[in-house]
C-alpha cells in the first residue's frame, strides 16, 4: 500500500518531505486543519464586507510598488487573475518533478498552519495536484529569496486553468489536464492571488531534498572513509574514544562513532598495520571534517522544521484576534546560512577526498604500486584520476563561496535586502552531486588498495561496502576505459545502496 503523509500544518518532518516528493506518498489533511482553514476564512470573507475596513496590503491593495492601488470587493477577482499573470516571470529551466512536488507540499502544509485566510477550496487544490500527480511547471530561476513570487505564480496559472502542466508525467495545458481529471478551474478571491506566489516554498522545499541528499551522502561518506582507511593501512589511533570524550564536538564524535561500528571486526586494529606513527591530515583529520558537515547538518534541520511547519505569509492573519498583521515571516536569512555553512564545510570534505585518494595512488604514504597499478610497471591504471577529481574539487571551491549576501534593492527601494535563497539551494545540491563522483572514485580506489594490500579481514560494514563497489566495478588488473568507471561509481553512490549498508550498522553510532 502507498505511503499516507497526514498534514496538520505542524508536524511535518524532512523525511516526509522526501518521501511525497520522491517515493510517490500521497497526502490527506487532518479534519481539524480543515476546520481551521474554513472558520479562518469565513473571518476572512466577514471581514471584507466591513466598508471601514483599513488598507490591508494584497487584500484590499496592490502589491510591491503597487500597494497604493485600492482594490475594490467587485474587482477582486480580476485583480488576484491579474497578480498571478504578472507574476509569472521566471525563466528556465523548470524543476523537476520532485522539486515540484516538494513545492506543492511544504506550501500546502504551511497553508494549514493557518496564517493566510484562503479559501478550503484552494487548500484542496495543492491537495489533488500531489495526490493526482497534475504537476504545474514552474521555471526555477527568478527568485531572490524574499518569497519565490516569479516561480510560484505558475502554480497559480495552473489553479485558474492557464499554462502548463505535467499528469502522470505528460506535459499538456493546464486547461485540458483539468478536464481529464474533472477538477474545474478556481476563480481567486481576496488575498488568495498574493497567498499562492508570497511564499518560499519553492526554496524550502528543494533545501529539505537537498537535506536529505546530504545525510545520504555523509552517511557513504563515512562508510567509504572507513574502507579507504583499510586500503591505506592506516592508524586507527585518531578514532579513540577517549580522545573524542575530552574534547566532544558533536558531529566528529559521531562521526568516528560510526567509523569504529564500521571497522569493527577489520585487521586494522590488530596493530602493527601502519608504517608510521601518524597518518596524514587527510586520513588522521577525516571525522573532524566530516563531522563539521553534520554540525552544519544539525543548525541546518531545525531551522528547515520551523519553516515547513509555520506560515511565512505576508500579512499574516491572526485569526484568533481578528487582524491582519504586516511582518516579515518571508525573511529565511538564518536557514540560508545553514545551507551556506553547509557547503563551506562540504567543500572541506571534498579536498580531504582528494588528497585520501592521492596518498592511496602513492608509494611513499601507501606502500603499494604507483596510481594502484596491478603491478607497477605494464599497467597505468589510475594515472590520470586525479585531474578529474581537483576539477570536480575546483567547481566546489567556486560553489562554496557565499552568494546569500550578494543582493540588489528592487521595487522602488523598498526591498532591499534579499538572500538569495534557491541560488543557494541550487549551489548545494551542485555541491552534493559533485560529491557523488567524487565519493564514487574513492569507493573504487579504495576497493583497488584492499586488493592490492592483500590484507584481511575486513570490518563488518567495509567487507559489504567492497562488495557493492566489486559487484558494479571490478578490480583492475589492465588498462580500461576510465570514464565508465567513474560514471558507474557515481550510480553506486546515487543508488543509496552504500548509505543503506552504512546505516543498518551506525544506528546506535
Amino acid at each position: 500500500m502507498k505511503n499516507v503523509v497526514r498534514l496538520t500544518g505542524s508536524g511535518l518532518t524532512l523525511e516526509q518531505v522526501a518521501l511525497v516528493a520522491r517515493a510517490g506518498a500521497s497526502v490527506e489533511i487532518a479534519p481539524e486543519a480543515e476546520e481551521r482553514i474554513r472558520r479562518t476564512r469565513a473571518m476572512v470573507l466577514d471581514m471584507a464586507q466591513d466598508r471601514n475596513m483599513p488598507r490591508i496590503y494584497g487584500f484590499n491593495t496592490g502589491v510591491g510598488m503597487n500597494k497604493d492601488w485600492d482594490i475594490s470587493r467587485e474587482g477582486l477577482a480580476a485583480f488576484n487573475a491579474m497578480l498571478i499573470r504578472s507574476h509569472s516571470a521566471a525563466a528556465g529551466p523548470d524543476l523537476a518533478e520532485d522539486e515540484v512536488r516538494a513545492t506543492l507540499l511544504v506550501r500546502l502544509n504551511c497553508l494549514l498552519a493557518d496564517g493566510t485566510g484562503v479559501s478550503w477550496e484552494l487548500v484542496e487544490r495543492y491537495r489533488d495536484f500531489l495526490n493526482l500527480r497534475l504537476h504545474p511547471v514552474i521555471p526555477g530561476r527568478g527568485s531572490i529569496g524574499e518569497a519565490d513570487l516569479v516561480s510560484l505564480a505558475h502554480i497559480g496559472l495552473a489553479v485558474m486553468g492557464e499554462g502548463d502542466v505535467t499528469l502522470q508525467g505528460e506535459r499538456m495545458s493546464a486547461r485540458e489536464a483539468l478536464l481529464m481529471v474533472n477538477l474545474e478551474p478556481l476563480v481567486l478571491g481576496c488575498k488568495e492571488g498574493l497567498a499562492i506566489v508570497s511564499s518560499n516554498a519553492m526554496s524550502a522545499g528543494m533545501a529539505a531534498l537537498v537535506f536529505d541528499d546530504c545525510e545520504k551522502l555523509m552517511d557513504a561518506a563515512d562508510l567509504l572513509y572507513a574502507l579507504a582507511l583499510e586500503g591505506f593501512g592506516g592508524n586507527v589511533s585518531p578514532l579513540d574514544e577517549a580522545c573524542f570524550l575530552r574534547r566532544p564536538v558533536p558531529g566528529p564524535t559521531e562521526t568516528a562513532a560510526r567509523v569504529r561500528r564500521y571497522l569493527a571486526g577489520s585487521f586494522l586494529w590488530n596493530g602493527g598495520v601502519a608504517a608510521t606513527l601518524q597518518d596524514p591530515l587527510c586520513f588522521r583529520s577525516a571525522c573532524h571534517v566530516h563531522g563539521a558537515v553534520r554540525d552544519a547538518l544539525s543548525y541546518l534541520k531545525p531551522q528547515l522544521l520551523v519553516h515547513v511547519n509555520s506560515t511565512d505569509d505576508n500579512p499574516c492573519v491572526l485569526a484568533e484576534e481578528r487582524r491582519f498583521a504586516h511582518n516579515s515571516n518571508f525573511e529565511v536569512t538564518s536557514w540560508v546560512l545553514g545551507l551556506e555553512m553547509l557547503g563551506q564545510a562540504l567543500s572541506h570534505l571534498a579536498r580531504n577526498i582528494c588528497y585520501q585518494v592521492i596518498k592511496l595512488d602513492s608509494p611513499a604514504f601507501s606502500r603499494l604500486p604507483r596510481f594502484l597499478s596491478p603491478d607497477g610497471t605494464s599497467v597505468m591504471a589510475y594515472t590520470t584520476n586525479q585531474k578529474t577529481f581537483s576539477a570536480l574539487e575546483a567547481e566546489i571551491r567556486h560553489l562554496s563561496n557565499p552568494v546569500s549576501a550578494d543582493y540588489m534593492a528592487l521595487s522602488g527601494d523598498v526591498e532591499d535586502h534579499a538572500s538569495n535563497a534557491p541560488l543557494v539551494v541550487r549551489k548545494t545540491a551542485k555541491i552534493i552531486d559533485n560529491l557523488r563522483y567524487m565519493l564514487g572514485m574513492e569507493a573504487y580506489h579504495a576497493a583497488q588498495a584492499v586488493d592490492l594490500r592483500r590484507l584481511f579481514s575486513l570490518g563488518e560494514a567495509t567487507a559489504q561496502a567492497y562488495e557493492a563497489v566489486r559487484s558494479v566495478i571490478p578490480f583492475l588488473d589492465h588498462d580500461r576505459v576510465i570514464s565508465a568507471d567513474i560514471r558507474t561509481g557515481y550510480e553506486l553512490l546515487a543508488s543509496g545502496r552504500l548509505a543503506d549498508i552504512a546505516r543498518s550498522y551506525a544506528q546506535d553510532a
